[in-house]
Parts: structure tokens; C-alpha cells; sequence
């Protein structure tokens, strides 16, 4: 064989016998990880509810939420029929809110003249709920003050 073919390969080193990582606990993190997604999966098809039943409803107040002149937002009360609040400025949570169920709506071939409900509970805590889907948002899991974004609508 000649030594400049160029099929020819330059010797590898013989294993050390150790690995740059044992393997062992990447075994072991593989594991657990496959193990944590069959049981979140088991659970999910099962149809098992996971959520904490809700207290009961101490306060509830339905709204209509229309586009403003200059981007304010209208807040109606969608039984007076009469405006109550008209807030303006960024209010970013309270606009990616609406905006999430609202696009739920559409696509169920709901409109956007029904109202929304906000639901005070007897545990304080704050539900905003779109009657039309079923689609809720649980308030207080976003903190208290975008919670309090809401709250301050329930008051008459």
C-alpha cells in the first residue's frame, strides 16, 4: 500500500476509558423526562380535572368592551346599556385579554356586541369570562395589579 493513498486513515488513539460525561445520568435524565411526558399525557387524555373548583360567586357585572375615539376603550354595561368607564393609555393586559377571547369568539361566529362577565369570587378571586365560548381567563394568576385592572370595572 502506498502511504500517500488517499484511503488511507492516520491511527485513531485507543479509548482512555473514560468519557468526557458518564452516560449514567444522562440515562437517568432521559428517563425522568420520557416518564414526565407519558404521565402529563396520561392525565390530559383521561379528561381529569385539574383545576381547583370555583368558590362561589359573590359579584358578577356584565360589560361590552367597544374601540374608542384615539384608542380608547368604551366600557358599557351590557344591562343599562349606559358607558361607565372609557380607559385610555397602553393598558397592555387588559387589551391582550380582550383580545384573546374576542378572537376566540370570532372564531366560534360569535360577534363582538355580546359582553363579557367578570366574576368575583368568595375566595377573592377574579374570573373574566366570555358567556358566548365558555372561555375563561382566572385573573389573579397574572398578579394583583392586572387583576385590579378588573376589578375596579365591577364597581357600579
Amino acid at each position: 500500500m502506498n502511504a500517500l493513498d488517499p484511503g488511507l486513515q492516520p491511527p485513531r488513539p485507543a479509548p482512555s476509558g473514560k468519557d468526557l460525561f458518564p452516560r449514567m445520568p444522562l440515562i437517568l435524565i432521559g428517563t425522568v423526562l420520557i416518564a414526565s411526558l407519558v404521565g402529563v399525557g396520561i392525565v390530559r387524555w383521561s379528561g381529569t380535572e385539574i383545576r381547583e373548583p370555583d368558590a362561589a360567586a359573590v359579584h358578577t357585572r356584565l360589560l361590552r368592551f367597544e374601540d374608542g375615539e384615539y384608542g380608547a376603550i368604551a366600557v358599557i354595561d351590557h344591562v343599562s346599556g349606559r358607558q361607565v368607564e372609557e380607559l385610555r393609555g397602553e393598558l397592555g393586559f387588559l387589551r391582550g385579554a380582550l383580545r384573546a377571547l374576542a378572537r376566540e369568539r370570532i372564531r366560534a361566529g360569535g360577534t363582538p356586541k355580546e359582553p363579557f362577565e367578570i366574576i368575583a369570587r368568595a375566595d377573592g378571586r377574579l374570573t373574566l369570562l366570555d358567556p358566548s365560548t365558555g372561555q375563561r381567563l382566572d385573573l389573579e394568576s397574572f398578579g394583583p395589579d392586572n387583576a385590579a385592572v378588573f376589578a375596579r370595572l365591577l364597581k357600579e
